[in-house]
């Protein structure tokens, strides 16, 4: 809904002081160029018959962030770069991959249009917990050198600790409590959060 991927039936979405639910056309795309995506299953969310170079390339493209073939190769070869991979590997094709390397993938692809914003929806949930730590702190490394913002969704209290600067608690599709890290953790108002 925040991304507007989904239809908002009613309230608002407020981001950098505008509201999301209004956008239409170009407005709707200069957001989107803002703010993506990192879904919670890497390989449901790549087109297996697109190669990873193809699909790193795509937002590049649709954005018009470079102005020729070679520069958006360039481009991508950076991002897989930046994500802990060769760039050799845009030749290849999703299923070539381990799972923790089609996540770097996704967050290449989420990073191809220079975005502030992240939605990363469960993003190591469908991964081995070895590999689970090497994307949490990828993406830990990223928003610090990129300045990233994350809305960072999770059912693990462990990886919302290590990830978290402030935590909203959701009870029943409604946010019920919304405080820092440390505060949440040290003393929780809310009697679902406490019994988290």
């Amino acid at each position: 809904a925040i991304l507007k991927l989904e239809p908002i039936l009613e309230g608002r979405v407020l981001f950098d002081g505008f509201d999301v639910t209004s956008l239409r056309g170009a407005a709707l795309k200069k957001f989107r160029q803002r703010a993506q995506m990192i879904f919670q299953d890497p390989y449901a969310s790549l087109n297996p018959r697109w190669r990873v170079g193809a699909i790193i390339a795509d937002p590049i493209r649709a954005f018009g962030l470079a102005k020729d073939r070679a520069e958006i190769d360039h481009q991508v070869g950076e991002l897989l770069r930046l994500v802990g991979l060769d760039p050799a590997d845009g030749a290849k094709y999703p299923h070539e991959f381990s799972g923790g390397q089609r996540q770097r993938i996704c967050i290449a692809r989420a990073l191809s249009s220079n975005p502030e914003f992240l939605v990363a929806d469960e993003p190591t949930s469908a991964l081995d917990v070895s590999v689970q730590a090497q994307i949490l702190n990828l993406m830990r490394d990223l928003q610090e050198r990129l300045g990233l913002t994350y809305l960072f969704i999770s059912h693990n209290l462990a990886v919302v600790r290590h990830m978290a600067t402030r935590i909203g608690v959701m009870y029943l599709g409604r946010v019920v409590e919304i405080a820092p890290t440390t505060g949440l953790f040290a003393a929780p108002r809310h009697p679902y959060a406490r019994m988290l």
